[in-house]
């Protein structure tokens, strides 16, 4: 089902987010996660997709699985990066040939090991030529955008950040998931400026559970995230005193808190990132119990 229609049927809800081993003997307990997470009756959930086709066809599987073999309802990620229109018409035709009916368009990452490329060199620059190509080619597919509270590291400022993030809108993304954030004030002035732009579609904010401070200070690292000041505090002293057990349960409890402030004041639902484990996000799940 398309989650453009999903979404308006049932709130609030959980989502969810995995990528794709890039080894296949990991997928049996990969899927094991998955089928764990079942429990949570997750409104869809989104599978990353590797720039330059390091893990595209993974994910058209592990998608096409998820959907068959698990009725989780998928969404996979596509990115402009390396792309041409063959290669999008393929993938996409792959996509409606498994019924599978949701993509978010996304412009990637450079490739690893490339310092100097050039996304202006690309023939899709951005994701907004990604999504317009989806709409104007398979109008039946849902597709949604990313979005940053926290604008993205290579904005220049935070309303040219907001202006693309309308183009995506305007260009025909009807949902937007969020990149991960600690700082529920930064999801509610986001949706509050997008709504005064006129971009007024579902805004599904990112959660991500700290399970330990080492994981966490990496991801941050890699999306450019920040930790507020107090939280990130807190978390150092748990680990001082407490080790990796303490860190882990303070940041189930800050997750859970942030997740029920996220949907009291208004988010449609929360996405959960899983680092492609069960455990947290089944905790986190059971006390939402949405």
């Amino acid at each position: 089902m398309r989650v453009c229609d999903l979404i308006e049927r049932k709130r609030p809800f959980i989502s969810l987010e995995f990528f794709p081993p890039k080894e296949k003997d990991a997928w049996p307990g990969f899927f094991d996660v998955v089928e764990k997470l079942k429990e949570l009756k997750p409104l869809f959930a989104s599978v990353t997709y590797g720039a330059g086709g390091g893990t595209q066809d993974n994910t058209l599987e592990i998608a096409t699985r998820m959907k068959r073999d698990h009725g989780i309802e998928p969404i996979t990620h596509l990115t402009s990066v390396g792309a041409s229109a063959e290669k999008l018409d393929a993938f996409l035709r792959n996509l409606r040939d498994a019924n599978i009916e949701n993509v978010l368009a996304l412009r990637g990452d450079p490739p690893a090991g490339v310092p100097d490329f050039d996304f202006n060199a690309q023939e899709f620059k951005h994701a907004t030529d990604v999504i317009e190509f989806i709409r104007e080619r398979y109008p039946e597919i849902c597709v949604g955008g990313a979005a940053y509270p926290e604008p993205h590291p290579e904005s220049s400022t935070i309303q040219s950040d907001l202006d693309m993030v309308d183009l995506k809108v305007k260009k025909g993304a009807k949902f937007l998931v969020t990149q991960l954030f600690f700082d529920n004030r930064l999801y509610f002035d986001y949706v509050e400026r997008l709504k005064l732009m006129g971009s007024d579609v579902p805004v599904i904010p990112g959660v991500l559970p700290i399970m330990s401070l080492r994981s966490a200070k990496f991801i941050l690292g890699l999306c450019g995230a920040a930790i507020p000041g107090k939280f990130l505090s807190a978390l150092e002293k748990a680990h001082t005193e407490g080790g990796d057990d303490a860190v882990y349960a303070l940041g189930m409890e800050y997750a859970v808190k942030q997740a029920r402030e996220l949907v009291d004041g208004g988010a449609p639902g929360v996405h959960l990132y899983t680092l492609n484990r069960a455990e947290a996000c089944l905790e986190i799940g059971r006390k939402l119990n949405f």
